[in-house]
């Protein structure tokens, strides 16, 4: 990891930029909204801040340490997206490619019965129609087919969920609309095709081994170091039990998760939510990303994963937000009610993590709690005042 550096001079970073975020996290910990937590601040490639608080596992009394290993969650879609960009790059998979060209398996039907046509790119934008099982009700399609959103310990392989997941009509036509979806786990299936390698395997080769990022993967190597997993609660948050259910919103089944799956060698690799690792290396890969992708893919794609391309498609509950190849863009901050810059890339995971690249500003921020959802982007205040502290907003 770089050494903590002086606070840059640029004008958007206040000299108590320090004090402020410390006392989002003190005052966040403080109140019993979260239990732990790693912050990451970096301005032009200096890491002008890094904090780590509160416990990684509270009832032992462990402090977090700032190489804490964290449950993913969505942050493994940085990584997948990044290793597909990576096989683009080297000309053996192209975003028009069609899905059941590598899956020819994967041939989901339309509500109406007719075929449909998946591409990569649709996968990436969370354009092909697909959905998450935590998005419907208990007795919606994808629980009917035993589909597994990727964060429980439901079994099956990679390619029985995949198999599940085709039996299910589409939500919509890909391409004319956006849901949040379990598209990055049929990538992670076509990277395999692609590359003739398993995922993990796949996603070290293409990403973490260029980057030396020793502590991201899909198994975990020093299980002493992986923080605890916690759920919102009263008065404070709950410790997650291994088989969980954490409710959303009325209506809907909630998200299955369970801690334990991070100790099961045969947990299948979900490039949606499988991963686990550290908050420095995450902040790596960012940032390999924002000066242009080298070694892992070539600039001009990684200018496309930061491109909006969903042609100005709404994204549930993100307003102001479009959608890039792996991760949201910022159209407008007023509409988002965020004092980030427009082409501002952001995302983060269930288990109660944020990230986000401000490639204006040249600035990257990664933040991983052990809080779901406080901690998630979208998910809880926490990331919300953290942004609002760094930019002095």
């Amino acid at each position: 990891m770089l050494d903590v550096v002086p606070p840059s001079a640029r004008s958007f970073l206040h000299p108590d930029l320090r004090r402020r975020v410390d006392a989002v996290l003190d005052g966040a910990i403080a109140a019993d909204r979260l239990v732990g937590a790693v912050i990451l601040v970096s301005v032009d490639g200096n890491l002008i801040h890094r904090r780590a608080a509160g416990f990684a596992d509270r009832e032992a009394g462990v402090p977090v340490q700032d190489d804490a290993i964290f449950r993913l969650a969505s942050v493994s879609k940085l990584f997948v997206a990044s290793a597909a960009m990576a096989l683009v790059g080297q000309g053996r998979l192209t975003l028009d490619d069609l899905v059941e060209t590598w899956l020819p398996a994967f041939r989901p039907w339309l509500p109406d019965g007719s075929p449909a046509a998946i591409t990569v790119r649709q996968l990436l934008t969370h354009t092909a129609g697909l959905s998450y099982g935590f998005l419907e009700a208990e007795d919606g399609p994808y629980h009917r087919a035993g589909v597994s959103d990727g964060m429980d310990r439901s079994g099956l392989t990679l390619d029985q969920n995949m198999r599940r997941l085709a039996a299910v009509p589409l939500v919509f036509t890909p391409g004319t609309a956006w849901n949040y979806s379990l598209a990055i786990d049929v990538l992670g299936a076509m990277i395999e095709k692609a590359s003739g390698l398993t995922l993990p395997e796949a996603v070290r080769n293409l990403v973490t081994g260029p980057l030396d990022l020793a502590d991201t993967g899909f198994t975990i190597a020093e299980p002493a170091r992986l923080a605890a997993a916690y759920a919102d609660g009263a008065p404070r948050p709950r410790r997650m039990d291994d088989v969980d259910l954490i409710p959303t919103m009325p209506g809907l089944a909630g998200v299955a998760m369970d801690p334990a799956r991070a100790f099961d060698p045969d947990a299948f690799p979900s490039g949606g939510a499988g991963m686990l690792g550290t908050a420095g290396d995450t902040l790596r890969l960012l940032e390999t990303l924002r000066r242009g992708g080298a070694p892992i893919a070539p600039e001009a794609l990684v200018a496309e994963m930061g491109r909006d391309q969903i042609g100005g498609l709404p994204v549930t509950g993100w307003p102001g937000w479009g959608h890039g190849l792996g991760f949201s863009v910022l159209r407008d901050p007023k509409v988002a009610g965020t004092p980030e810059s427009p082409g501002t890339w952001r995302w983060g995971g269930a288990y109660g993590h944020s990230w986000f690249v401000d490639t204006k500003e040249k600035l990257s921020v990664v933040a991983f709690t052990n809080t779901a959802f406080e901690g998630m982007s979208g998910g809880g205040r926490f990331p919300q005042d953290l942004c609002r502290a760094i930019y002095g907003a």
